[in-house]
């Protein structure tokens, strides 16, 4: 029981990293009905893009205080690109396929993406180093946190006010609503969904480069394979809050992420199940929470409310 403040730190943590990646799938998801696999991709190409910032554009010896700001931009300016031309190239010409066309499609972009990085950075074939903030750990409440870990801190908060911002109080926020509640109908009032669909794919992509670079603050290392596992993770977590619920998406994902610690964390302390509680279970113990969503609330946590789709 002492251990468990730090161990709430580390799943709050967690979730709000997941919950960035969610914010994206749901998103996509409200407006074309579309589960992009590639999501995890976007979230990697975000952490290898602020990398290339740090190694190929900052000056050797560049604080991190300085670079920081700038690797983010870095890292948001590739995943819009990539997001935005998946968009255009892949996702567009097969609004009007099956659904499973456009769904094979997001699976081998996932797989383009990682060997396109891998190919573009070899020594990412194990792990790359990933830059750090200078000072800390620091004490509060019982629970040690990293320096790496107060971006996340910051970043996960503000992420979710300006988007609760964009989509309740602007033009294109309730051109997006509009939107997701009836494509058909918002085209008769004029508003362009072409735009608004790639404004969600930008808007998610953003999210997603916050976590990439929280990822490599916090983990200390990336690599090509990283956005797969935390993808699926991040799609567990928008359903579980509800796909389609922008608000869904980062309370699933801190739910997750309090869940999967907890459970990697106790769950080798009962007798028994001391196997059951390593590292390598934390995934498993994460898609029992999902099925056990699936079975008794399919409608997720929150449920999916069209005011808040997007």
């Amino acid at each position: 029981m002492n251990e468990l403040p730090q161990q709430l730190v580390n799943g709050l943590l967690l979730g709000s990293m997941y919950g960035l990646v969610a914010i994206g799938y749901t998103m996509v998801y409200g407006i074309v009905q579309l589960i992009n696999f590639a999501h995890g991709e976007i979230f990697m190409v975000g952490a290898f893009g602020a990398i290339t910032v740090h190694l190929y554009i900052l000056p050797d010896g560049t604080s991190m205080w300085i670079a920081l700001p700038l690797m983010l931009i870095g890292a948001m300016i590739a995943s819009v690109l990539v997001a935005i031309g998946a968009e255009r190239f892949a996702y567009r010409p097969l609004r009007g396929a099956p659904r499973l066309a456009p769904l094979i499609t997001a699976i081998g972009l996932s797989l383009a993406l990682q060997q396109a990085i891998w190919a573009f950075y070899p020594e990412a074939k194990s792990k790359l180093a990933f830059p750090q903030i200078e000072g800390g750990p620091f004490s509060i409440g019982g629970a040690t946190i990293q320096t790496g870990d107060i971006f996340l801190i910051v970043a996960a908060p503000i992420s979710m006010a300006f988007l609760a911002y964009f989509v309740m109080k602007t033009r294109t926020g309730r051109g997006m609503q509009a939107t997701a509640q009836d494509p058909d109908t918002a085209k008769l009032m004029g508003v362009n969904t072409d735009r608004i669909i790639v404004i969600a794919f930008a808007l998610g992509a953003v999210f997603a480069a916050v976590g990439g670079v929280a990822s490599g603050l916090k983990y200390g290392q990336i690599d090509f394979k990283m956005g797969f596992i935390l993808g699926l993770k991040a799609f567990t977590a928008a359903v579980l809050g509800g796909i389609g619920n922008i608000y869904g998406a980062m309370i699933g994902g801190v739910v997750l992420g309090v869940v999967e610690t907890l459970a990697t964390a106790y769950i080798a302390d009962i007798p028994g199940l001391d196997q059951f509680g390593s590292q390598s279970w934390a995934e498993v113990w994460a898609f029992i929470l999902l099925i056990l969503v699936l079975l008794f609330r399919p409608q997720g946590l929150l449920g999916e409310r069209v005011a808040d789709r997007a």
